[in-house]
């Protein structure tokens, strides 16, 4: 589930502790918390869900379980990408956000 490249460092580590929880338990970030808690041009991982609340207004990379539609839809607006974290490649400056 985790890309074999960040499964060894403090992320993979953080990551695995996060998504071994129940579906239930498991992280919802709302886009305008993204907005909130990030800069311009940074990467975010989400052991959870991303849904479509608030708005986003500068391009960010977000790597989640799983998208809302309308999230996707407002993270590519802003110029962002939305990547699946089965997907996801190491990068330097990776923050997890739950």
């Amino acid at each position: 589930m985790i890309a074999k490249e960040i499964s060894k460092t403090g992320l993979g580590k953080t990551l695995k502790k996060r998504l071994g929880k129940s579906r239930r338990n498991r992280a919802e970030v709302n886009i305008g918390k993204i907005n909130k808690n990030t800069k311009q041009g940074e990467t975010i991982v989400v052991p959870g869900k991303v849904l479509a609340e608030g708005a986003l207004d500068h391009a960010v990379t977000v790597a989640a379980m799983s998208f809302s539609k309308n999230a996707v839809q407002k993270i590519e607006k802003a110029g962002g990408k939305a990547v699946a974290l089965d997907a996801f490649k190491s990068a330097k400056n990776v923050r997890v956000m739950a």
